[in-house]
């Protein structure tokens, strides 16, 4: 029986399984959440085993369990570490979901759910991948799978596990899905991701929340401090403000540009689909490349005082945010945050008082595209598609990538199938069936290539 016969027969028995798995509220950013956290790994653990991998285990760490298994079938083939993770973001707000976030539903051609693209939905697809291989005897290379709960918040124990079992964790690459490509007819690999530092500001005015009528305008309101603040990180030309923030930015040539400016894109297409009326960013810089070759600063969330039904007129005592800086090559996660910090504290009246937390960050990726492992991913692609992907680079991060050359020595695959529009961490994320079928029609032949070549 051929892979393609197989999954065509299994292919309703692989979908149910993920809707099991993507009903699974496994939120890591929430601790009310943490037994169905729990309940995931278990649930992934489970079905890597009967997918055939062996040693399966939940490997505990401070955090949130990893997922391990292997199939080691013989020393002298190349070894592929799968990496990917069971944890989603919040689905709030709940009430702009078209669908319960946490029970799949197919639509148009898509699973919509909460973890349907970013993770759940292209990790499984590995799993799949593997039973199908090892079912239809063509499985060509090693596999080890590491799956991880707290890739949403920051892989800080992933990091840790990954130091102290390296002779475990041994492998010639590591091959993700957790990216995008351009379109379903448009292939692509993403062979950068850009680093995070994600931090959260207090501002405290009052020590108690005010009547605005007796105390505004001749007390500070931390909320109208906290956006002033927040305003002047960016100039007219959406330069972050930040002092040094762009030090050890690496500048991309005129050449790299060039070749980025042949990706097919659509301005119009993009702004229809987000429905905006026109892109904004750096001035001087392309929205691919300001999504891809360039550092950000963006407010990920705002709020203080009263935001309940009706009018409540309060002075707040305190306002918050959070923001994220998303980080290019050179630059690093721990820097940048200092240099925020400083900067920040800096620029506050004295009439407020101004609180930095860190919270978690990691370090730009850039993937070699001459590689046998991106050859290999490539020549795959082709293979399922029909065409040659594109190389691109990617906006998003995924922190653990640097830290897997580092440690492991060993270089990254972004092999993704997840499109812009999926709305991965907004309401109604979804997934495509076909982007689905095809990651677990594509990943064997990454496999099969990559044995010829290693």
């Amino acid at each position: 029986m051929t892979r393609e016969e197989y999954v065509e027969i299994h292919k309703d028995t692989f979908l149910e399984e993920l809707f099991d798995l993507l009903r699974i509220p496994s939120i890591s950013a929430d601790s009310a959440y943490a037994s169905d956290v729990q309940k995931c790994a278990e649930y992934v653990a489970k079905r890597l085993k009967e997918a055939g991998a062996e040693n399966v285990t939940l490997e505990k760490t401070a955090g949130n369990p990893i997922v391990y298994g292997d199939k080691m079938i013989d020393p002298s083939k190349p070894t592929v570490l799968v990496y990917g993770h069971y944890d989603v973001q919040p689905s709030v707000p709940d009430n702009l979901w078209h669908t319960p976030p946490f029970e799949p539903t197919i639509k148009n051609g898509n699973i919509y759910a909460r973890g349907a693209c970013d993770d759940k939905g292209q990790m499984y697809m590995h799993v799949k991948a593997l039973q199908t291989m090892l079912e239809t005897g063509t499985l060509a290379c090693n596999v080890k799978f590491m799956i991880e709960g707290e890739e949403e918040i920051g892989s800080t124990n992933l990091g840790i596990y990954v130091k102290e079992n390296s002779e475990k964790l041994k492998a010639d690459v590591v091959l993700i899905s957790d990216t995008g490509m351009i379109a379903n007819d448009i292939p692509s690999i993403d062979t950068g991701l850009r680093g995070l530092s994600y931090v959260e500001v207090e501002v405290t005015g009052p020590n108690i929340d005010l009547h605005s009528g007796t105390f505004g305008g001749a007390i500070a309101n931390p909320i109208n401090v906290l956006c002033d603040m927040i305003s002047s990180l960016h100039d007219e030309n959406r330069h972050i403000t930040i002092p040094g923030f762009y030090d050890n930015v690496d500048e991309v040539s005129d050449k790299d540009r060039a070749e980025m400016d042949k990706t097919p894109f659509d301005l119009e297409n993009y702004k229809t689909e987000l429905e905006v009326f026109d892109v904004m960013g750096e001035k001087g810089y392309s929205t691919i490349e300001r999504t891809g070759i360039r550092p950000t600063l963006d407010v990920n969330g705002i709020w203080g005082g009263y935001i309940g039904e009706g009018a409540k007129t309060v002075l707040p005592s305190k306002a918050y945010a959070k923001i994220s800086m998303r980080l290019v090559p050179s630059q690093t996660s721990t820097e940048i945050t200092e240099k925020f910090q400083r900067h920040f504290e800096s620029i506050a009246p004295k009439a407020v008082r101004v609180k930095v937390t860190p919270h978690h960050g990691g370090e730009a990726a850039v993937t070699p595209t001459d590689s046998p492992a991106y050859l290999a991913a490539s020549r795959a692609m082709e293979k399922t598609f029909g065409k040659k992907p594109i190389p691109t680079r990617g906006g998003g991060s995924i922190p653990i990538v640097a830290l897997f050359e580092k440690v492991l020595g060993i270089k990254t695959v972004l092999l993704g199938f997840g499109l812009d529009s999926d709305a991965i961490h907004s309401p109604n994320e979804k997934y495509g069936l076909f982007n689905f079928y095809k990651g677990i029609e594509t990943i064997p032949y990454f496999y099969e290539y990559f044995a010829e070549v290693k």
